[in-house]
């Protein structure tokens, strides 16, 4: 009779415990290149972040670390947050993914999801990218028509291909609406550094430009055109309030939804690995609101742009092209693929900086 009380008890005990670890939440961390105050990249990270905790509730726990450095910071953080019982860790940056794999490696049963990467070594890791290029065209476009000078500063941060396929396609768009056009382009090695990005608007200003851009994530280019008087594009989300005047637009980043259904497929089991690169059509990029100073043909111009984008029925690298040194790309009416942009290293025709090594 003892011992019968004793196995229903043992029964009990193993019942609820196992009933608590199933009401367990799913553990989420995200791992940051730069400060979640950066209001630029890892700011849209983070504010995606907080709408997975207000979708799922106390279903979830997420945590974060942010201005990770890339390589053995960036591995040890991720090795952290798995063995503290994350069941799906983002790492948020291109520079992070031979150490997203490296963790992969060691902890087969965590989901691993690697932004903007092309290194997918195991069946636990996958990837996730945006189409930035898609709002570089239609920031392009608004950028020819709005300049005076014919010179367009670019702000930018490192020679990826990703960074480089941006400033091919908005200088493509802007040379087509505008043929005088030059691209002055200054890169930082850095994603966020307002000092230097400070330093580099005020260069690119006094070569000329009257309209800046920037691949970088502080608001600090948008500032320095404010107090210049001329007009800047803000980086991943609204900087306008930086700048109300200079802001003509911004490319967004919407990640939130991405993370919602990633954290959902853990929850039901489904989660599989998959490599997807999104934009205006699956609502991943998009521009915040135009400024008024843009002319109402310009407006009207760069959305149908980006409908036409958006629908498919216009590709922002659609031939002709050439390299920098006149060497063809693509013929009339073709398109570059998919696998030629992630892997471009190289200026289109016209551009008359040099690339750094």
């Amino acid at each position: 009779m003892k011992r019968r009380a004793l196995l229903s008890g043992a029964a009990l005990a193993l019942g609820l415990a196992g009933a608590a670890h199933a009401d367990d939440p799913t553990k989420v961390g995200f791992v940051y290149v730069g400060p979640v105050g950066d209001y630029g990249w890892t700011a849209t990270h983070d504010a995606a972040r907080l709408e997975v905790e207000e979708h799922f509730g106390d279903a979830v726990e997420t945590s974060y670390v942010e201005s990770v450095a890339e390589g053995a910071d960036a591995e040890r953080v991720m090795t952290q947050m798995a063995l503290q019982g994350h069941d799906l860790i983002f790492a948020t940056s291109f520079g992070f993914g031979p150490d997203a794999n490296n963790v992969a490696a060691q902890f087969p049963d965590v989901k691993f999801e690697h932004a903007t990467g092309y290194q997918q070594d195991h069946e636990n890791l996958s990837l996730y990218n945006a189409r930035f290029y898609e709002g570089r065209a239609v920031i392009g476009h608004i950028a020819g028509h709005m300049t005076e000078t014919n010179t367009i500063g670019y702000i930018a941060s490192y020679p990826i291909p990703e960074v480089i396929h941006g400033i091919n396609s908005a200088y493509i768009h802007a040379r087509e609406v505008n043929p005088d056009v030059r691209f002055r382009v200054i890169w930082l090695f850095s994603w966020f550094d307002p000092s230097q990005e400070a330093d580099a608007a005020n260069a690119l200003i006094e070569q000329g430009a009257d309209v800046l851009m920037q691949h970088t994530d502080s608001s600090a280019p948008i500032s320095i055109a404010q107090d210049a008087g001329i007009y800047a594009f803000g980086q991943a989300s609204d900087m306008s309030e930086f700048g109300p005047d200079a802001h003509l637009t911004a490319i967004l980043d919407i990640w939130a939804p991405y993370y919602i259904e990633r954290v959902q497929a853990v929850m039901d089991g489904t989660w599989e690995p998959q490599d997807i690169w999104h934009g205006f059509a699956e609502g991943m990029v998009e521009l915040s609101p135009l400024n008024d100073a843009i002319p109402e043909d310009v407006r009207a111009s760069a959305m149908e742009l980006r409908e036409a984008i958006a629908s498919g029925e216009y590709h922002p690298f659609t031939g002709p092209l050439n390299r920098q040194d006149g060497t063809p790309i693509v013929g009339e009416g073709e398109v570059i693929s998919d696998a030629d942009l992630l892997a471009m290293d190289y200026y289109v025709e016209g551009i008359t900086a040099e690339l750094p090594d």
